[in-house]
């Protein structure tokens, strides 16, 4: 059995329209798990025109997940940092007060839609860096990150129905740590960049983190805690997050890249963090306060 999973952003979900596809697909008994904003229903099986559905339903504003009904909350939380627990690129943002900003930019935009291989990019764009002030890191944390909306909620929620949250990034643990803490990760894992006498050195340490080593630290954590890849939410946006959202037995392609969204069937475009809490039926009463 599956779970037909209907999000929008708060009273944007219209009651009449979610009755008809329920109605038209023999589903079961609906369920508001946040009234105006997200409703589930069983379905037997995947309808034959469920993408054709879906496509409609993204034009108004309204994302349609088909999830399986076994195994559906799940036990361990793997994240993205980068525009996904938060709603900037890390390195963009150093660049930018380093006066490369634009350029760099270019740079990740084509390595998260997987058009540049991960660690040469990452090496090319940190070797820009080279010369500024590592005080700049603190900096852009305090006057440039901003939080996804849910994240905190999502990360207490699955704490408190004993769930594990692990932050792997790509990006750097100068960040991750920060937002590791903010959040309520219990663990992250990112690369190391280098400095010396208080100025970034243009290189980051070796091995470089990148798709592979989410995928390691998918099972090397799981693993760990006596879980199976099935226990295992993953979510991410951009082309190095493929492996784990394929690992994952939940793998959510969050606000992703077009290329990185059309290899996945799990898609957030609409919705915030609290989104993967209804995608394992958590009802918006359930929530646990951040």
């Amino acid at each position: 059995m599956l779970y037909a999973v209907l999000i929008s952003k708060p009273d944007r979900l219209d009651p009449v329209l979610a009755e008809s596809l329920r109605t038209a697909w023999g589903g079961g008994a609906p369920r508001w798990l946040a009234l105006g904003q997200a409703l589930e229903f069983p379905v037997i099986a995947a309808p034959e025109n469920f993408r054709q559905v879906w496509q409609d339903l993204q034009g108004m504003g309204v994302d349609l997940n088909l999830v399986p009904a076994e195994n559906r909350r799940k036990r361990m939380l793997l994240a993205d940092m980068d525009s996904t627990m938060i709603g900037q690129e890390c390195i963009d943002e150093l660049a930018d007060l380093a006066g490369v900003g634009a350029h760099v930019a270019a740079i990740t935009a084509r390595a998260m839609n997987g058009e540049l291989d991960f660690e040469a990019a990452l090496k090319e764009r940190v070797a820009l860096l080279r010369g500024l002030p590592e005080a700049v890191i603190g900096r852009v944390l305090q006057e440039r990150i901003t939080y996804t909306q849910g994240g905190r909620e999502l990360i207490a929620t699955m704490h408190v129905n004993g769930g594990h949250a692990a932050l792997v990034s790509g990006g750097f643990t100068a960040f991750t740590q920060a937002v590791s803490a903010h959040l309520g990760f219990d663990e992250h894992r990112a690369n190391t960049l280098l400095a010396s006498d208080g100025h970034l050195t243009g290189a980051v340490a070796e091995p470089i983190l990148g798709r592979q080593a989410k995928v390691d630290a998918l099972e090397e954590i799981s693993a760990r805690l006596g879980l199976a890849a099935t226990d295992v939410l993953a979510v991410g946006d951009g082309a190095n997050d493929l492996g784990m959202l394929h690992r994952a037995g939940l793998g959510v392609a969050l606000h992703a890249k077009p290329s990185v969204a059309a290899q996945c069937e799990i898609r957030v475009n609409h919705g915030d963090l609290t989104a993967l809490l209804f995608l394992q039926g958590y009802a918006v009463e359930e929530f646990a306060a951040a």
